[in-house]
Formats: structure tokens, C-alpha cells, sequence
């Protein structure tokens, strides 16, 4: 047998055909569902979205009604979740590892034999779950869930107990549309993989999310905001970001491993957040938050010429979520939220032609040792 070609991190490898999302990083393209993401983040709500990928179309409005009611009527957590978020609250864990926990557990009134009914219950349940969580951490009572209320609009509410804004929830399902599906992804890989087996959406979610916990693939928000308001406080934006430069940092929300121009989602994003800080927000921020960028981009090819380290998507992500209200510990747990949806459409499409993925390691060890008793090692 001839050697085996190794790809670290199975890069340039295609394992699947897939017609939820399209990405040409060189163009800085993302196609969802068939409509480019400039025409589907902020003008679908997400209700909208999960419907087109979940059926290759937009629905009309009784279908969309019809869907939206029954995504609601899952919100609620079976009592034995709740205590699980409510005690990982006051416990103090991490978020990531509370909606790993409440995953899990979402499914304790539930079989796991129906994937068409399991993709709604884990879709509904993940916003109730981190709220729940939150509230637990911050020794409030958790809210039940408002059938009344969008999928954002209700996430927001169960966080506060304060009917949002419209414009906060129009940031925030901008936000969920932009973010919903980026391709095989380590975490919707890893969605894949896990239903390969068979297995159940539950536990291809849980494992799912175990991935985008890494830092690696959950992003930096929460570190793209602290760096701005540092510099809002300061006002010294070309000082701050020279300094980190000079001390070998990395510029967080800058530079990504698929898109060599600006992030699509970074256009999005930045368009929903204008349109939020103009209507319901601190101005001033989002101005400081322009300045940061542009000044960024130009210091980066000037340290790091020819990197193509452009705006990603955890930049406005953070100026963003930060206007809406959205605590910056939640910001990968409000990801976990939105992935969801892109999560479950890739299990049911791994379902429809499934074939166990089993790749090959290439072995370097060695293969002729001899056994010795362990009295004479």
C-alpha cells in the first residue's frame, strides 16, 4: 500500500454534500439556504430562517404561523432539566458547560426516536436552558417561556423578565440569521459524525456543543468587547492597538482561517448594529467601535503585511450583542443558541443518505515488540 496522504485538521478534505450553507472565503461569500446572507441577516426572522433550511424554502405566512407555534410550544424544560440548569447556576459553572448539561437533560420527557420532533424541542429549549442558567447564577428565579413572544423576543425576556424593544429583538435575530450555519464546521462536524452512528439528536447537540466550547472554534467576543471598552475609556485607539501589536497579541475579531477579505457576516452584523445604536443604543460606542476597525485593518498590514487579516464575524458580534443587552459570558452560549438551527438541519441531512463516518489514522508506532512479564521489565 502506497503512504498515506496526511490533512491535519482534515483541511481541503470534502466528506459530505450539503445544501445549507455555501462559502468561497477568497470572494467573501456565504450563501444560507440558497439566499445570499446579505438578502436573508437582517430581513428574515429566525423562525424564518430555521423553516428554509428545515425545507429548502421560505414559508408562506399560515405555514410560517403554524411553524412558529409549534417551535413554541417546546420552550418549556421538563422539571428535571430545570434543576440540573438551576443547580449548574448556582453552582457557579461556566455557561458552555451549563448548556452542555441542560442538553443533555432536554430530553427527559422526550424518547429520541423522532428527529423531525427532537430538531424543534432542542432548538426551543437551548434559549430557556441559558436563561434559566443565568438567572439560577444570579439568584433570580428562571421565567417560564412566552408563547407570545419571537424566538428571540423570548430569549431576551427570560433573561430579564422586560419585554424587549423592537430593536433589540431585531438585532438579536439578525445576529441569530448571520450566525446559524457556516459550513462543516469542527461543531456541526461533530453533529454529523455523532448521528452517523445512528445516535440520537441529543446526543449529536451535546457533542456538538462540547466542540464549539473550545476556544479555538467558540471565537472571542466577550475579548473583542473588553478590548473596546478599554479603548472607549482611553480614547487612545492607534496608541492601544500598537501596543498589543508590538507585544506579538493578537488583534481579537481580526484575521480568519476560511475568509481572506472581510468576514460576510462582519457586513452583516455591522449593518444590524448601526441600524441598533441609531434607534436603542449608546452612539458614541458604536462610532468608537468603526474607528477601531478601520485603524486595526490598516495597523495589521502594516505589522503583518500581506496576512489578509480583515474584520471576522466575532468583531460586531460583540459590538453587537453588547447594544442588545446580551452579557458578554453568554455571547458563545447565544452562539451555541443560533448554531442550533444549522446544527440539527446538518443531522437530519446526514440521516437522509446516511454512511458511518470512519476516517483512517495513518500509524507511526512501532510493530515489533516482543511481550516481556511484567517481573522482568
Amino acid at each position: 500500500m502506497s503512504d498515506q496522504e496526511i490533512h491535519e485538521g482534515l483541511e481541503g478534505i470534502t466528506v459530505a454534500e450539503t445544501r445549507l450553507s455555501f462559502i468561497d472565503g477568497e470572494a467573501g461569500e456565504l450563501v444560507i439556504g440558497g439566499y445570499p446572507l446579505s438578502e436573508l441577516g437582517g430581513n428574515a426572522t429566525f423562525e424564518e430562517t430555521l423553516y428554509l433550511l428545515y425545507n429548502d424554502r421560505l414559508p408562506t405566512q399560515s405555514e410560517l404561523e403554524e411553524f412558529s407555534d409549534e417551535l413554541a410550544q417546546y420552550r418549556s424544560l421538563p422539571e428535571g432539566c430545570l434543576e440540573v440548569v438551576r443547580s449548574a447556576g448556582e453552582a457557579g459553572v461556566v455557561p458552555m458547560d451549563a448548556l452542555r448539561m441542560g442538553a443533555a437533560a432536554a430530553s427527559l420527557d422526550q424518547d429520541g426516536e423522532d428527529p423531525e420532533r427532537d430538531k424543534l424541542v432542542i432548538v426551543a429549549r437551548l434559549p430557556t436552558i441559558v436563561a434559566a442558567y443565568w438567572r439560577a447564577r444570579n439568584g433570580e428565579e428562571p421565567l417560564e417561556p412566552r408563547e407570545d413572544l419571537s424566538h428571540a423576543g423570548n430569549y431576551l425576556y427570560m433573561l430579564t423578565g422586560e419585554e424587549p424593544s423592537d430593536a433589540q429583538v431585531g438585532g438579536l435575530e439578525a445576529y441569530l440569521n448571520t450566525v446559524v450555519d457556516h459550513g462543516l464546521n469542527a461543531s456541526t462536524f461533530t453533529g454529523r459524525v455523532i448521528v452517523s452512528t445512528e445516535s440520537d439528536l441529543y446526543s449529536a447537540i451535546t457533542g456538538a456543543i462540547g466542540a464549539l466550547k473550545g476556544p479555538l472554534h467558540g471565537g472571542a467576543p466577550g475579548p473583542v468587547l473588553r478590548m473596546l471598552l478599554d479603548m472607549y475609556e482611553s480614547g487612545d485607539v492607534e496608541g492601544m492597538l500598537r501596543e498589543k501589536l508590538e507585544a506579538g497579541e493578537r488583534l481579537m475579531g481580526f484575521g480568519h482561517r476560511v475568509y481572506k477579505v472581510r468576514d460576510p457576516r462582519a457586513e452583516v452584523l455591522s449593518s444590524a448594529a448601526e441600524s441598533f445604536y441609531q434607534e436603542d443604543g449608546d452612539s458614541d460606542f458604536f462610532e468608537l467601535a468603526k474607528e477601531v476597525e478601520t485603524e486595526a485593518v490598516d495597523l495589521l498590514e502594516e505589522y503583518k503585511p500581506g496576512r489578509r487579516l480583515d474584520t471576522n464575524v466575532e468583531f460586531y458580534t460583540a459590538v453587537l450583542l453588547h447594544g442588545i443587552g446580551i452579557p458578554d459570558e453568554l455571547f458563545t452560549t447565544t452562539f451555541g443558541i443560533a448554531r442550533a438551527g444549522g446544527w440539527t438541519a446538518h443531522c437530519l441531512e446526514q440521516l437522509e443518505n446516511n454512511r458511518l463516518v470512519r476516517p483512517r489514522g495513518k500509524y507511526v508506532g512501532e510493530k515489533d515488540r516482543t511481550w516481556t512479564p511484567v517481573d522482568e521489565r
